[in-house]
């Protein structure tokens, strides 16, 4: 792979960096203080910086067609994402953040027509906010296979029922659709095959939100992570996303550029946080000198800028190979990067705070929210174990294969 960007990318990367500067970073403090008059709403500096980007031509950078989009693929994407995801409110100032770059992606790459004017577009103008609707509290999803809402075809309707949690984004006001996952034919032999996705706006009657769910103590407002039940929910049989029983692979296509985009955000949160505990460590007399003499010190800082790097170069490595070989072929870097991506993030962000002290735990730096973040990303998208065991047994059997043929 090549690592000198394209013209258009360094353009895109350049301004959006500058924008970051002028822009975002200024606008913290104001976004938290508004999100505490309304918890769910969203803060007034929110469309104030939308419409700036909107203006400066950097609004929805993720989708590879330029019908839709920047036309990045996803290594030409990823440094923008790395930059976004510094700030954890920042991807939403550009319209790139999840889960409505997954839902858009969906319905760019499977929805209907109908389906793209009714929902696509209004999400690709940021004028309304998605969830996607997957974990359950009473399974183990992390084999999505046993999912047990139902979606049952009733003449032109389908009725859905069930009970999902840490739906994030459902919280949010704007909400107003989400995309489900149950089971259309929970007895067909192949449990790949049970599964189908459908689109539910978020007030049709029988969906009844419970509660948001915390992480680490934090809401994660305006998105929040919502309880759910499906009570009888019945949508019509047009907001089908592309079969029955098609539902996993929507799944596949939806989460290997989004696995990039979450890595690529991690990458970002974890170079910021390095940079603050360099830059902490010099401001800061500890024993009569500054914590960068301290040797415990120098090599936090070390061996963080040698983690995140590997990271980085690993992430565009999947990222590379999945532009030209398709998903599939870059499965086990996809479950590299999952794996080793969040895992970094967790550990850069901790040595952070310890460099911090007590302000490390508190508001007056991003840091504890970051950790936070990070460690959320372990189980989203599938759970580390999952990944190393899915990486474990291909390569396991591709060496038992290799060395066969070799003998």
């Amino acid at each position: 792979m090549h690592f000198e960007y394209s013209e258009k990318v360094q353009d895109l990367l350049a301004r959006l960096q500058a924008f970051m500067a002028e822009h975002v970073y200024p606008a913290e403090a104001t976004y938290y203080q508004q999100l505490q008059e309304d918890r769910w709403g969203e803060p007034p500096i929110m469309e104030a910086l939308k419409q700036k980007a909107r203006d400066a031509g950097l609004w929805n950078l993720f989708l590879p067609d330029e019908k839709y989009g920047a036309g990045l693929n996803n290594l030409e994407y990823a440094p923008l994402a790395e930059e976004m995801g510094r700030a954890i409110f920042a991807s939403e100032v550009f319209n790139c953040s999840a889960p409505d770059t997954g839902n858009m992606e969906v319905l760019a790459q499977y929805g209907s027509e109908q389906q793209k004017k009714q929902w696509m577009e209004p999400l690709l103008r940021g004028e309304i906010r998605s969830a996607f609707a997957m974990t359950e509290p009473r399974v183990a999803s992390s084999d999505a296979t046993n999912i047990e809402t139902s979606i049952v075809r009733d003449g032109d309707d389908y009725v859905i029922n069930g009970h999902k949690f840490y739906i994030s984004g459902l919280m949010n006001k704007r909400c107003d659709i989400m995309i489900v996952m149950g089971k259309t034919d929970p007895d067909n032999p192949n449990r790949h095959q049970q599964q189908s996705q459908i689109l539910v706006p978020t007030k049709t009657p029988g969906v009844k939100i419970q509660r948001p769910m915390t992480v680490f103590g934090y809401d994660d407002a305006p998105e929040g992570h919502a309880e759910v039940v499906f009570s009888n929910v019945r949508v019509p049989a047009e907001n089908l996303i592309l079969g029955e029983g098609r539902g996993f692979e929507i799944a596949q296509g939806r989460l290997g550029p989004g696995r990039i985009h979450h890595c690529m955000r991690l990458i970002g949160q974890a170079q910021r946080a390095l940079e603050m505990m360099a830059a902490r460590a010099e401001q800061r007399t500890v024993f009569g000198r500054p914590m960068s003499k301290q040797g415990s010190v120098r090599e936090d800082i070390a061996k963080s800028a040698c983690e995140i790097e590997q990271a980085r170069l690993l992430t565009l490595k999947a990222a590379d190979k999945m532009d030209r070989h398709g998903n599939k072929a870059a499965r086990d870097l996809i479950a590299m990067i999952k794996i080793v991506a969040p895992q970094m993030a967790c550990t850069v962000i901790d040595r952070a705070i310890q460099i911090h002290g007590a302000a490390g735990l508190g508001q007056d730096f991003h840091l504890a929210q970051a950790y936070s973040y990070a460690r959320t990303i372990r189980l989203a998208d599938g759970p580390d174990q999952v990944h190393m065991m899915q990486l474990g047994r291909n390569l396991a059997a591709y060496f038992d294969t290799l060395e066969k043929a070799e003998a």
